[in-house]
C-alpha cells in the first residue's frame, strides 16, 4: 500500500511539473508574441492618413460605454473586442470634426447587425455632438437596412436618412418586460425573504412575486412615459414632426416598410447600397467608375488622432468612470468595486496636479456597504478640490449616493435616476435540499449565532432585527442626500421612497443641478475651480489592455464582423441566464442594496 502511494504521489508530482514546465513556455511564448503584436498596432496607428474630403464612418451596430471593460481572451480571440466605441472618443472625434478641413461628412452606418445596447442618455450626448456638427454646414447622411428606436433615435439628426427597399423603421413605443421567478424558485425550493424601506423600492420582486406591484408598475409607467416623450420630442424636432403625429404612428402601426416610411416622413428616400455608394463617392471625390470604396476614415481609427490634439498642462482635471454593478471588495470586470474606486478617489485627492474631479456614474447601484464607503470618498474629496458628477444612461440608488456630495451634478433628461431606497434580501435552501436528501444541524450558543444562515427561512425576531438595518439605512440615506443637496429632510423622504426618476423629473424636484452630459461636467469643473482655458484632461482607470491591441493587430483596426445576430430562441434563453447572473453581484456583507431592480430594461 505504501508503494501504492509512493508511486501515486510520484505520478503525480510529475504531471504538476510537466504541466508547469509546459505552462511556462506557453506563457513565454505568448508574451513574446503579444509584445511583438503590441508594437505592431502601435506601429499601425502613427500610420493613419486621412485623405482630403473624407467621410467620418460611425457604425451604429457598435455600442457606446463610457469606458471598455476589457474583454476575455477568448472574446478577443473571437473578434469581440472591437464592438466597443469610448464616450468620450466619439464625441472628441466628432467636435474634432467640425474644424477638420479634411473632413466632409458624417456616414451613420447601418448595415450591420443591431449588436449595440447602447442607453438612450447616452445616445443622446451624441446626437448633441452630431447636431454641433451638422450645425457647422458639414453633412451627415445615414443609411440603415432595419432601423430599431436606437438607430432611429440618433439618425434623425441627418440632413438625409436613406433606406434600403427591404428595410424598416421601427417607432412602436418603449416598454420594460420584466421577468418574474417566484413560481420557479417555489417549485425547486429556494425561499426568498424580502425586506425593504420605500414602497416603491422594487429590487426583489422578480425573486418573491409573480407579476408587477401596483407601486413598481406605477413608477415604470411614469419613467417609460418620460423618456418616450424625450424620444418623441427629440425625433420629432429633426424630422419636422409632432409628438402626436409620431406618437400615431407608433399607436397604429409601429413598425413601418420602406415605403411607409418615406410616406410618414420618417426617412428621406430610398435605395440599395450600391447607390449610397456612389452617392458618397461624389461627396469625397471618387469617380463613381470606382465600385471598391469612397474616402472615408472609421471612428475608432479618427477618435485617437482627435485625441492626439489634446491640449498638456500641469494643471488636471480628472475623469473618473464608475460604471457597473456596486460590489464590495475590489469587484470585476464591468463592476465597480467599492474599495477600489474609493481608493483611486483618494489617490485623485492627495494629488496636486489634479485640480478638479468629474465623477462620470453609470450604475444601478449594489451593495450598500460599498456605496456608503465611496460615497465618504467622494465627500472627503470635495472638500479638497471641486467635484462635478455627470450621471449616464443610469445613476440611481447606490449609483445616486455616491454622486450627492458633488458640488453639481449633471444629468440627461433621459438619464435614470433617484431609487434612493434600501433593500434586503434573504435566501434559504431548505426545501431544495431536502428534497434532494440533505438536512443540517447545528450547535450554538446563543439564540441569534445562526441568524445568517441559508438551511432555513429567518424567524421573525431574525426578520424584525433585519427590517430595523434596513430601516437605519434608508433613514441614513434620506439623510445625507438632504444635507448634501440642501433639501429639507422631509422633502427628501417624500421623493425618496425608491422612486425612480428621469433626469428632467430629477432636476425639478432636486435631485440634480443641470441637464447636460460628460462636456458640460467637464466645463463646469474647470469654471469651478477657476482654471481658464489652461488644463488638461485625464481620465481613470486606465483600460488600455493588451487583448484590445491584440485585436486591433488581428483586424487590422477595421471593423470587426464576427459577431451574428441571435434565433429569437436562444435570445430569450441568454435573458433568463442574464437575469439569473445578476445575483453574483449581490455580495454585499449583511445583503443590504441600494440598487435598481436588476431587470429593469427599455426596448
Amino acid at each position: 500500500m505504501r508503494q501504492f502511494f509512493k508511486q501515486t504521489l510520484a505520478s503525480t508530482v510529475g504531471s504538476l511539473l510537466g504541466l508547469t514546465l509546459f505552462s511556462a513556455a506557453a506563457i513565454a511564448i505568448v508574451s513574446v508574441t503579444v509584445g511583438v503584436i503590441i508594437q505592431s498596432a502601435a506601429d499601425n496607428t502613427n500610420t493613419v492618413k486621412i485623405a482630403d474630403k473624407s467621410i467620418l464612418t460611425i457604425d451604429l451596430s457598435r455600442s457606446i460605454v463610457d469606458i471598455n471593460p476589457g474583454k476575455t481572451f477568448q472574446e478577443t480571440l473571437a473578434g469581440d473586442a472591437n464592438r466597443i466605441t469610448e464616450l468620450k472618443s466619439i464625441l472628441n472625434a466628432i467636435d474634432t470634426a467640425i474644424t477638420d478641413k479634411r473632413i466632409v461628412a458624417i456616414y451613420l452606418d447601418g448595415n450591420n447587425a443591431k449588436l449595440s445596447t447602447t442607453g438612450f442618455a447616452t445616445l443622446k450626448e451624441v446626437r448633441g455632438a452630431l447636431e454641433r456638427f451638422r450645425a457647422s454646414g458639414k453633412k451627415i447622411i445615414a443609411y440603415n437596412i432595419d432601423m430599431d428606436k436606437r438607430d432611429y433615435y440618433l439618425s434623425s439628426v441627418a440632413d438625409q436618412i436613406v433606406i434600403n427597399p427591404m428595410g424598416s423603421v421601427d417607432v412602436n413605443g418603449f416598454r420594460s418586460e420584466t421577468m418574474f421567478f417566484k413560481n420557479a424558485f417555489d417549485k425547486y425550493g429556494i425561499g426568498v425573504e424580502v425586506i425593504r424601506a420605500g414602497k416603491y423600492k422594487s429590487l426583489g420582486e422578480a425573486q418573491s412575486l409573480t407579476k408587477f406591484s401596483p407601486e413598481a408598475r406605477q413608477e415604470t409607467q411614469q419613467l417609460l412615459d418620460n423618456l418616450w416623450g424625450d424620444f418623441k420630442t427629440s425625433i420629432g424636432k429633426s424630422r419636422q414632426l409632432t409628438p402626436t403625429a409620431i406618437q400615431k404612428m407608433a399607436d397604429d402601426r409601429g413598425i413601418f416598410t420602406a415605403a411607409q416610411s418615406v410616406k410618414n416622413k420618417l426617412v428621406d428616400r430610398i435605395a440599395y447600397p450600391d447607390r449610397m455608394l456612389t452617392e458618397l463617392q461624389k461627396i469625397s471625390g471618387v469617380d463613381p467608375a470606382d465600385k471598391s470604396s469612397f474616402h472615408k476614415i472609421a471612428l475608432n481609427d479618427y477618435a485617437e488622432i482627435a485625441d492626439k490634439t489634446s491640449k498638456n498642462s500641469t494643471r488636471k482635471i480628472a475623469v473618473i468612470y464608475a460604471q457597473g454593478d456596486i460590489v464590495s471588495g475590489e469587484g470585476g470586470a464591468g463592476q465597480i468595486g467599492g474599495d477600489n474606486l474609493a481608493r483611486q478617489l483618494r489617490e485623485l485627492r492627495i494629488d496636486k496636479d489634479v485640480k478638479a474631479v468629474v465623477l462620470r456614474v453609470n450604475s444601478p447601484g449594489g451593495s450598500a456597504l460599498a456605496s456608503d464607503i465611496i460615497q465618504r470618498e467622494v465627500k472627503l474629496l470635495q472638500q479638497a478640490k471641486p467635484v462635478v458628477t455627470s450621471m449616464g444612461d443610469v445613476a440611481a440608488s447606490g449609483g445616486y449616493s455616491i454622486a450627492t456630495f458633488s458640488n453639481k451634478i449633471f444629468a440627461q433628461a433621459n438619464t435614470i435616476t433617484g431609487s434612493i431606497g434600501v433593500i434586503g434580501i434573504n435566501y434559504n435552501y431548505q426545501k431544495l435540499a431536502n428534497n434532494n436528501g440533505i438536512t443540517w444541524d447545528v450547535v450554538k450558543t446563543s439564540k441569534l449565532a445562526d441568524g445568517n444562515t441559508v438551511a432555513r427561512p429567518r424567524t421573525p425576531q431574525e426578520l424584525a432585527i433585519s427590517q430595523q438595518i434596513v430601516d437605519e439605512i434608508y433613514d441614513d440615506f434620506i439623510t445625507k442626500v438632504a444635507a448634501s443637496r440642501k433639501l429639507p429632510k422631509q422633502k427628501v423622504a417624500e421623493i425618496a421612497q425608491g422612486r425612480i426618476w428621469s433626469g428632467a423629473d430629477a432636476k425639478r424636484v432636486g435631485l440634480v443641478d443641470d441637464l447636460g452630459g460628460l462636456n458640460d461636467a467637464i466645463a463646469a469643473a474647470a469654471q469651478i475651480a477657476k482654471l481658464g482655458k489652461d488644463w488638461e484632461l485625464e481620465e481613470y482607470p486606465a483600460v488600455e489592455g493588451w487583448d484590445e491591441k491584440l485585436l486591433k493587430r488581428f483586424a487590422g483596426s477595421q471593423e470587426v464582423r464576427a459577431l451574428q445576430s441571435q434565433d429569437p430562441l436562444s435570445t430569450e434563453l441568454l435573458k433568463v441566464k442574464s437575469e439569473l447572473s445578476s445575483l453574483n453581484s449581490l455580495n454585499d456583507p449583511r445583503g443590504v442594496y441600494v440598487r435598481l431592480p436588476f431587470n429593469l430594461k427599455i426596448d
